[in-house]
């Protein structure tokens, strides 16, 4: 078992930008220990020369001051450094695999407010790192055992800017789309959140045929996810009534997630792209194993309709990772989150809000079907989810009363099916509520409950 993590959470390092652990120092020891690591993970490159990592960044003010020290960290244990620029994370996961680099990293703190900046990390392959690999990235941070590996003249790394990352990325998510068919006709409404898909999703969608009305397509570096995006898709919604469009596209700041909006102006999340795609794909036997991973937040109303159409819905701990590792020990191709991280494997290795969207219009267009028509596919049963701001992450069993009402709950609602899921976010200072059950007045009134005993005692 490994020992708990000093800086990486759920999801690589992440918290305020210059606060430990995002701060420029321990950037810069982050890229001597993952250079360390991964130069010796495989002791020939996967190119010619030295080993090379690849460096991209969502578009927050902090990714400039990360940038520099991160790489200035790689480049001093003799390993050399590709620029990618701004680019979502699933396009820094593709440029890894696709410039042959021995790492990716990319710095961005996702859906977070700009004040945050975070680390993430993938392997050659382009999937996230596992758990030992991180493991040993921390001990050497805190070790000190590299200080004295100070590579020295031409063994020192250089590093390159690459111009074309972006041209990439576009040609690699439309490769996902089938020939022949294009988006004439479809009107789409966009909200890149300010983010780093401001470029690659209008221009694809665009180049593919579509009418494209961008929102959220001017970062400064402190707009990214305020008031837009996939955190406030509802600016989305309004836009697509207002527009008279087929459909919305909304990301969130590093573009690995999307949620859509039906022509309605009705939201369609995570669990509703997952119900008709994953139904398409059982009609067209291509559902590997005929099985969706989901995760423990998504709508028991999921896994009936995917059971009465013959598959069947594996549930994991929440994250991304998660759901691929699930996918990956098993050879699943297809898994997500209610929130809208969607992977394809099929296409790609990680979360790609892009070619998730392109899944979707794929369905639309090839069935001529409004999307609105498409998510009557399946029935959800009433959900709530609440958050609570916290002080600290006490563990539960600690506060007063708190596990002693989930319980009460879990007994009223298990009777009929329903289920509670209380646990702290990993990315952000907040206590996440799950309820799940036929009566909606129910749920309100154990909601109310557990999170004022949470409020009163580290409510922040």
């Amino acid at each position: 078992m490994s020992s708990p993590k000093k800086i990486f959470g759920t999801d690589g390092v992440r918290g305020t930008a210059n606060v430990e652990p995002v701060t420029a120092e321990t950037a810069l020891k982050l890229g001597r220990a993952a250079a360390h690591v991964f130069k010796n993970l495989e002791r020939q490159s996967r190119g010619r020369g030295k080993h090379k990592i690849v460096i991209g960044k969502d578009t927050r003010l902090s990714g400039y001051m990360l940038e520099n020290a991160i790489s200035s960290g790689i480049l001093s244990m003799g390993v050399d450094v590709l620029f990618i620029g701004p680019l979502p994370t699933p396009g820094v996961a593709y440029a890894t695999r696709s410039l042959r680099a021995d790492a990716g990293i990319v710095i961005t703190a996702s859906h977070n407010p700009y004040a945050d900046n975070g680390i993430k990390f993938f392997r050659a392959d382009g999937y996230k790192l596992d758990d030992k690999i991180e493991d040993e990235i921390e001990n050497l941070v805190f070790s000190g055992e590299i200080e004295n590996i100070r590579p020295t003249a031409d063994a020192v790394g250089k590093a390159v800017r690459i111009d074309d990352a972006l041209g990439r990325y576009i040609e690699f998510a439309k490769a996902s789309f089938p020939r022949g068919l294009t988006l004439e006709g479809v009107r789409i409404v966009v909200d890149c959140a300010h983010g780093a898909a401001y470029k690659s999703t209008p221009c694809v969608l665009r180049e593919l045929g579509a009418e494209v009305i961008v929102y959220g397509n001017q970062p400064n570096g402190m707009n990214i996810n305020q008031d837009c995006g996939s955190m406030h898709p509802e600016a989305m919604c309004r836009k697509v009534v207002k527009h008279k469009a087929h459909l919305g596209i909304a990301h969130d700041g590093d573009a690995d997630r999307v949620l859509l909006c039906d022509e309605k102006g009705n939201l369609i999340d995570g669990d509703d792209i997952m119900a008709i795609a994953a139904l398409d794909m059982l009609a067209q036997k291509t559902l590997a194993e005929k099985t969706l991973v989901a995760t423990v937040m998504s709508n028991a109303g999921l896994e009936a309709a995917i059971k009465s159409a013959g598959g069947k819905v594996i549930r994991t701990a929440v994250g991304d990772r998660n759901v691929i590792d699930e996918m990956l020990r098993h050879g699943f191709n297809f898994g997500g989150e209610q929130s809208g991280h969607l992977i394809f494997r099929d296409f790609g290795t990680t979360g790609d809000g892009l070619v998730a969207a392109l899944q979707m219009l794929r369905i639309v267009k090839a069935r001529q079907t409004p999307l609105s028509k498409l998510a009557k596919c399946w029935a959800r049963f009433p959900q709530l989810i609440t958050n609570v701001r916290v002080r600290e992450k006490i563990p539960f069993a600690q506060l007063d009363g708190v596990l002693k009402l989930v319980k009460q709950a879990e007994m009223e609602l298990k009777s009929a099916g329903g289920r509670v899921l209380l646990r702290y976010s990993g990315t952000e200072p907040k206590a996440r509520l799950l309820l799940e059950g036929h009566d909606a007045k129910i749920l309100e009134k154990w909601s109310e409950k557990i999170c004022a005993a949470i409020q009163k005692q580290i409510g922040a």
